[in-house]
């Protein structure tokens, strides 16, 4: 647990935060022309990877080094960062990420778009609080 492993998580953390912002604006709309699917699906996928990223951090920071994903969603699981709803969404949006490119079909845009709103903006939004309690925790030390 070194000095820069707490500052790359709490930095990978406003990033992370920053992203987020975007994606609650963009999952605020009620309606999208296929230039805003597209760009929903991107914000998407670039908060969702800050956001395994980040948990990736924080687990460096308490002396367990994992690299893919998979691995990273696995232990935060176990170390009660995300609960169980959660994980299993996490992974599934992992196996889901390829189908995010397909934006151009409508059927697929739509389902994209439905994920997105009710189920993965939902579940980054609660590892948002956790890791903000835990940021709080560990400057309250």
């Amino acid at each position: 647990m070194s000095n820069l492993d707490e500052i790359r998580w709490k930095q990978r953390f406003e990033n992370f935060s920053k992203a987020l912002k975007q994606l609650q604006t963009a999952c605020e709309q009620k309606s999208y022309s296929d230039l805003e699917l597209a760009g929903l699906a991107r914000t998407f996928m670039f908060t969702y990877e800050l956001g395994w990223k980040v948990l990736k951090d924080l687990l460096c920071y308490e002396g367990c080094g994992l690299n893919s994903p998979r691995a990273v969603i696995r232990q935060s699981f176990e170390s009660s960062y995300l609960n169980e709803r959660d994980n299993e969404c996490f992974l599934e949006a992992l196996e889901k990420r390829n189908k995010l490119s397909h934006i151009y079909d409508n059927a697929i845009a739509e389902e994209v778009k439905t994920l997105i709103k009710d189920e993965y903006h939902p579940m980054l939004h609660r590892l948002h609080q956790t890791l903000s309690a835990v940021r709080a925790k560990w400057s309250m030390v």
